[in-house]
């Protein structure tokens, strides 16, 4: 983890700016094409949820604006952020999985299904204190939605990004699903949410069976 100098950051006037605001996030939704990896997961028989949870957290560690999170005197950039998802219990009701990243897919995806075997029988809602290298996720797979909105703390500094998926569908012989990413505008525009929509495309593209 590093400190960013302000003073010499080209963002620096947006974070002044942005960081001033009652609600500072942005939420960007579209239509992902997961063709090739719906079809490689199946002959693979590995888990959707999970690959494409690999995927959207390679592309935030990939871009340093999904690292970047507010402290009390200024921003800091993480070396690496991982995911806190949620996961459905045997009781029907979500609790917080974290899974450490890794950029190898196949470690990161064991590492994956041993959170959740561990994590599947118990509630649990709360992330560590006071840590913020992680992205939050969380998949609804029983609607394709077109907009999302996600809870968050009315607290200037709660500058973790927000990644939700939603149920797949065809369309035109292909296979899309809904990706919607909320980030906090000091330290993220709209050019950086659409080059991490890009980033993902092209993964989903290079997937082969």
């Amino acid at each position: 983890m590093k400190y960013i100098d302000i003073e010499t950051w080209p963002r620096k006037s947006h974070y002044h700016y942005f960081r001033t605001m009652d609600y500072p996030f942005f939420n960007v939704c579209a239509n992902v094409d997961i063709t090739d990896l719906y079809r490689a997961v199946k002959e693979r028989n590995e888990s959707l949820f999970q690959a494409f949870l690999y995927l959207i957290t390679r592309t935030a560690n990939e871009r340093k604006e999904f690292r970047y999170r507010l402290r009390e005197d200024g921003v800091v950039e993480h070396e690496a952020v991982h995911p806190s998802f949620t996961l459905m219990t045997t009781d029907e009701v979500f609790r917080f999985c974290e899974v450490k990243y890794n950029l190898d897919r196949a470690e990161f995806l064991a590492g994956a299904q041993r959170r959740m075997d561990e994590a599947k029988h118990t509630v649990y809602i709360e992330d560590e204190p006071g840590r913020d290298d992680l992205i939050y996720v969380t998949c609804m797979p029983w609607v394709s939605f077109t907009s999302v909105q996600h809870p968050i703390h009315m607290d200037k500094l709660d500058s973790v990004p927000r990644i939700a998926w939603g149920k797949f569908f065809e369309e035109n012989g292909r296979i899309k699903m809904p990706l919607g990413v909320q980030a906090h505008h000091a330290l993220a525009d709209g050019v950086h949410v659409g080059q991490f929509f890009m980033r993902v495309q092209e993964l989903l593209d290079e997937v082969r069976v």
